[in-house]
């Protein structure tokens, strides 16, 4: 018999020759961790894991990027750069994905309605979605420019997973569901920014198609009025998913030995 190839994405892969087509998938190996959350203790596989970092780009978290061009104080954003720094690659040593999801719109703006072009320029003479920052002349949140980059203090890798969002949620109009499910994550760690509209919006998005889902508290933050901050921690845990925060998780996975 001619040997098995590997074809698709593993887990979700097919082992094949001219023959036969083997479609039982490979599993992995269990990494279970117990990890304390604001309403329980929580026991999750490691190997069915991702991270999904929202928005944590210079429009959004650099004094230079859209934002603060508009007046935002910006450094409410840039809290979970720190608690990221430590997080993520702990994560990485546990061959959890790292999925870096950026609002990334097309440089023609097709895909882009009135109403949301409205919310980021209601009066239509300001800067708004694909317009030039005045200071660096950055688009405002079109794909491949310095405005919807990651910012320089978050290290990215190669095996690192971009993906590129246009609405609040990033599983609308985009890839994320699908990459997901390919590699057989089914329990989800939220961290971005701001927590309660990208981060809120794609988590519950997530907690609808079937997601398990957990807000890490010290790796999101908002610029929004801090009720707006109390309801999302009110609604995740009511609703949505667990809440707890990087160290827990770190903790956790040390206490596995």
């Amino acid at each position: 018999m001619k040997p098995l190839k590997p074809l698709g994405v593993a887990p979700n892969a097919w082992m094949v020759n001219d023959t036969i087509a083997d479609i039982t998938r490979s599993q992995l190996d269990p990494q279970p961790v117990i990890v304390a959350t604001e309403t329980k203790n929580v026991c999750f596989d490691l190997a069915k894991s991702a991270i999904i970092v929202i928005d944590m780009q210079n429009d959004f978290c650099h004094p230079d990027g859209w934002l603060a061009h508009i007046g935002v104080d910006v450094n409410p954003a840039r809290q979970p750069i720190q608690p990221l720094q430590k997080l993520l690659p702990v994560l990485r040593s546990q061959s959890v994905p790292v999925i870096w999801l950026n609002w990334g719109n097309r440089a023609d703006l097709l895909n882009i309605s009135a109403g949301l072009r409205h919310v980021y320029n209601p009066t239509g003479e300001g800067v708004g979605l694909g317009d030039a920052l005045p200071k660096n002349g950055a688009k405002v949140l079109t794909k491949d420019s310095w405005a919807a980059a990651v910012v320089d203090e978050l290290e990215q890798l190669p095996k690192d997973i971009y993906i590129d969002k246009f609405r609040m949620s990033g599983f609308w109009d985009t890839p994320l569901d699908s990459i997901l499910k390919n590699l057989g994550k089914t329990t989800l760690l939220f961290a971005g920014v701001n927590a309660d509209q990208c981060v809120l919006c794609t988590l519950q998005d997530a907690n609808f198609l079937g997601y398990d889902c957990i807000f890490i508290k010290d790796c999101c933050a908002t610029t929004s009025p801090e009720y707006c901050w109390l309801a999302t921690l009110y609604n995740v845990k009511q609703l949505f998913g667990f809440v707890t925060d990087s160290v827990r998780i770190v903790e956790g996975i040390e206490g596995r030995g």
